[in-house]
């Protein structure tokens, strides 16, 4: 007599982050369908986003190749090894941010106003999407500094917790990829 297939569940951490993803992606979708519609209107203010974006691209790229190694060697149980990767993540996380606004900055030093009095749509419109990004990755930035904590104690050595960490920053990573090729192709 055949046994049935026994049916998987996935962890409740799992589906919470693949729910909060979705909710994401719609969020985006949304904004980026507004800046289709907006873009038409006469007084749409064209420009280039500048250089450091494409450097802030390739950390985001080269953070999602870290913090795969550093998930790899979790499950491999290799402490030292994880704890350098995710590390390494952190620093190219943080990195991106930081091009990010050195970014807002050439574009504001360029005559785009982004935010404010006097400012364009087209701009305020940039500031939303890659900002509401920013947080997002900040978010990411956050969970991986409590993931490194030190812990104490006698725990279970799941990688649950890894693996929704890992999974959501390589979500922010496409997500940015989407944006930029979006935003490059728009503005």
């Amino acid at each position: 007599m055949d046994t049935p297939p026994q049916r998987t569940r996935i962890h409740p951490y799992k589906f919470t982050l693949w729910v909060a993803m979705g909710s994401i992606v719609m969020m985006f979708a949304g904004f980026t369908s507004a800046l289709i519609v907006k873009r038409n209107q006469a007084n749409w203010q064209g420009y280039e986003l500048p250089m450091i974006f494409w450097y802030s691209t390739i950390a985001i790229v080269l953070s999602s190749v870290t913090v795969q190694l550093a998930l790899k060697n979790f499950k491999q149980r290799n402490r030292a090894a994880y704890r350098q990767f995710m590390v390494v993540t952190a620093v190219l996380g943080a990195a991106f941010m930081a091009m990010q606004w050195a970014g807002f900055g050439q574009l504001t030093a360029g005559g785009v106003k982004l935010i404010g009095q006097g400012s364009n749509v087209s701009g305020s419109f940039l500031a939303v999407i890659a900002g509401m990004h920013l947080l997002h990755v900040l978010g990411g930035l956050v969970a991986i500094l409590v993931m490194l904590r030190p812990r104490s104690g006698t725990r279970n050595y799941s990688a649950v917790p890894a693996e929704v960490l890992v999974t959501y920053w390589h979500f922010v990573g496409a997500l940015w990829i989407y944006l930029f090729v979006f935003l490059s192709w728009v503005m």
